[in-house]
């Protein structure tokens, strides 16, 4: 009788050098792995050109505190230009040989080495999942072109992969709508917790009768700060505003709109990408967080907040419904309504001065990718280890 094995997994996603939350999720989830799998990853390093990259002004500085866990080997990284750096992460993939690769999905600029990884996987016999943390980027989808290429060259990517991973029904039926994915299985796994920012963090007590407002993350179109600017000034004297992030896409308007705020006096604005030494000071620092997008998949900032057991004003959006709705903390309020931001504001000042337990686990995610796997063919009882130097599973010839 042979003896069984770990199931060796290998994560392709975010790297450091262009620093994002889903830098953050792709170590978070490969350092979750490793307590049941045999885990490697494969960093996608430098996106696309420095200067076409919004957040160009940081590239390559170190701003995480995060490692990979020590038994996790990590190929750093992938380059957009490929060469030599994609050859090296197929010859990395083949020394690994794992039975499962998990390509991380949030941007069209990785799609290429995707592309490579998943049809080099296919030769190996190794099974392909995508985790997609939303169908498309939206400032990709603002360009003609990059949302054309992206539908096209997705096709054959998707024709490689075994099944797919979204967090939330919501995304799931994004995904299906977008893209036939002609009966490839999916599996929910709701985002893990980014506790990771919360260890240790001691909370700071603020001035008597003021509460302290939090917005945190990207400063982007869809994420609704202008809604919250606009709605600030009907709060009064006893809230105070902390905005802290840096500007994408060159949208200006909630910075203006603080600079012409008549409760200008009341808000602190940071506009900049702080690094994980400051991150966790903001939070300890607030009473409350503010999240007003117009739309959203799944937000790391929502993760932190919960992480940090702070209430939570956050839109009725996308996938942040399933994420926040178990959360005790949360106070839901429709997208781009600045008198229902108010109300909910108020209704959540009730909620602060107690921690909020955080419902969201990296186990739960861990099972869901365990229930794929065993939809897909591949489990623990499925790689007990022999003299074979090629993975007992076959191709993916879809």
């Amino acid at each position: 009788m042979p003896a069984s094995r770990r199931l060796k997994v290998v994560v392709a996603g975010s790297g450091w050098h262009f620093l994002s939350g889903i830098s953050y999720y792709t170590c978070r989830l490969s350092n979750a792995f490793e307590e049941r799998f045999e885990v490697s990853a494969i960093l996608m390093r430098r996106l696309l050109p420095a200067r076409l990259y919004p957040g160009r002004a940081r590239v390559g500085q170190e701003l995480s505190d995060l490692r990979y866990a020590e038994s996790v080997p990590v190929f750093d990284g992938v380059d957009w230009w490929a060469l030599p750096s994609l050859a090296r992460a197929v010859a990395f993939l083949r020394e690994r040989q794992p039975d499962v690769l998990v390509l991380q999905w949030w941007t069209g600029a990785v799609l290429h080495s995707y592309l490579v990884l998943a049809a080099a996987a296919r030769r190996l016999g190794i099974r392909v999942v995508v985790e997609f943390h939303e169908v498309q980027d939206t400032g990709e989808l603002r360009h003609r072109w990059a949302a054309r290429y992206v539908r096209a060259a997705i096709r054959p990517l998707l024709s490689r992969t075994s099944g797919v991973v979204v967090h939330s029904a919501f995304d799931r039926d994004a995904l299906a709508a977008a893209y036939d994915l002609d009966g490839v299985p999916a599996e929910i796994a709701l985002h893990g917790p980014f506790d990771h920012h919360a260890a240790g963090a001691a909370r700071v007590p603020g001035p008597d009768g003021v509460v302290r407002l939090l917005y945190f993350g990207t400063i982007r179109p869809y994420k609704g700060l202008e809604d919250l600017i606009e709605a600030f000034p009907a709060l009064g004297p006893g809230y105070h505003l902390t905005v802290v992030g840096e500007t994408w896409e060159g949208w200006t308007l909630p910075a203006e709109l603080i600079a012409a705020s008549p409760a200008r006096d009341r808000i602190t604005f940071v506009n900049r990408y702080v690094p994980d030494t400051e991150v966790n000071a903001y939070f300890a620092a607030a009473d409350a967080v503010v999240l007003p997008y117009r739309r959203s998949s799944a937000s790391g900032p929502l993760h932190i907040a919960m992480s940090h057991g702070l209430p939570v004003v956050v839109t009725s959006v996308g996938g942040l419904v399933e994420a926040a709705g178990p959360y005790s903390g949360t106070v839901f309020v429709p997208p781009g309504e600045p008198a229902a931001l108010v109300a909910g504001i108020t209704g959540a000042a009730g909620l602060t001065g107690r921690r909020h337990a955080d419902p969201s686990s990296w186990d739960r995610t861990l099972e869901a990718y365990e229930r794929l796997f065993a939809r897909i063919g591949v489990g623990q009882e499925s790689v007990t280890s022999s003299n074979q130097t090629l993975p007992l599973l076959s191709p993916d010839l879809r």
